[in-house]
Parts: C-alpha cells; sequence; structure tokens
C-alpha cells in the first residue's frame, strides 16, 4: 500500500487522498486545541504561510487520543481559526495508535525518530515530514515545528 492513496476526511466534511499532497513537501501532525503544546499551531502556521507557494503544506490531524482535542469539527476548526489564525489543511478527528488508528498513520508510524525509534505516536504534535519521494522524517512532540532540523529538510526539498 501507498501513503498516496489513503482517503482523508476534511475537517469540513470533504474527501480527499494523501496523493492530494503528493507532490508537496508535507508535515503532518496529531494536533490537539487543548494541549499545552498548542502553541506551536503558531510555529506551523507561519511556515505554511511562508513555504506554501514553494510546494509545502502542512496538515493538521486533530486527534484525542490523549483526550485533549475539542468534541465536534465545528468547534477544532473555530479554535484553530480564532485562536491560532489557522489556515492549513486539517482532516476530521483520528486515532494516531491502536488498531483502530488512521491508516496513514498506520504507515507513518513505522518510520524511526531521530533516536532510531519507531511504533507509536507519543503524544500530540508529533511530526512526519513526507517528502514528493515518499522518505518519511519523524520528529517527537517536543521539537519546535520550526526548529532547524525540519526546516533545513524542508528548504532542501522545495524548488528553489
Amino acid at each position: 500500500m501507498t501513503i498516496k492513496n489513503l482517503e482523508l476526511t476534511m475537517l469540513n466534511g470533504t474527501k480527499a487522498s494523501f496523493g492530494d499532497f503528493a507532490d508537496k513537501v508535507v508535515l503532518v501532525v496529531n494536533v490537539a486545541s487543548r494541549c499545552g503544546l498548542s502553541p506551536q499551531y503558531e510555529a506551523l502556521e507561519a511556515m505554511h504561510k511562508k513555504y506554501a507557494d514553494r510546494g509545502f503544506s502542512v496538515l493538521g490531524m486533530p486527534s484525542n487520543q490523549f483526550l485533549q482535542e475539542l468534541g465536534k469539527s465545528e468547534k477544532i476548526a473555530e479554535y484553530c481559526s480564532t485562536t491560532w489564525g489557522v489556515t492549513f489543511p486539517m482532516t476530521e478527528k483520528v486515532k494516531v495508535n491502536g488498531k483502530n488508528a488512521h491508516d496513514l498513520y498506520k504507515e507513518l508510524t513505522k518510520t524511526k525518530d531521530g533516536a532510531g525509534l519507531a511504533g507509536p505516536v507519543a503524544w500530540n504534535f508529533e511530526k512526519f515530514l513526507v517528502l514528493p519521494n515518499g522518505t518519511v522524517h519523524r520528529f517527537r512532540p517536543t521539537v519546535k515545528p520550526d526548529s532547524p532540523e525540519i526546516i533545513s529538510i524542508i528548504e532542501a526539498n522545495l524548488p528553489r
């Protein structure tokens, strides 16, 4: 199975696939509105705005797996828009771990992080940087989205 074929349901209910992002550098992040790491939304939005015209996208995937996300899609959208000015694409709420994890996360969590560890998502705001060639880089929640290690990979893989 290729991740490009995986279906997504966006926060507004429309259907998409990860293939819609196939030619982009995509930072997939499991987000949560009531998490202490929620201020990362600000950096995610700034990165999206800075690099979107060059082929980059953040893809927020709200999850209540750690019991810190709002209940309804409308509330999530309202919170993200009014609190952080989020304009990047977001999916409906998904599970990121376990047998009912979204198929995209079942694939992404096979990727090892910088310490050589694969497996379940540790917490909200874990990041997976997916390159157009299918290469995936994994960053744990405390790594800031605009950290040099993430930005350098993004910039190296975007058209000049």
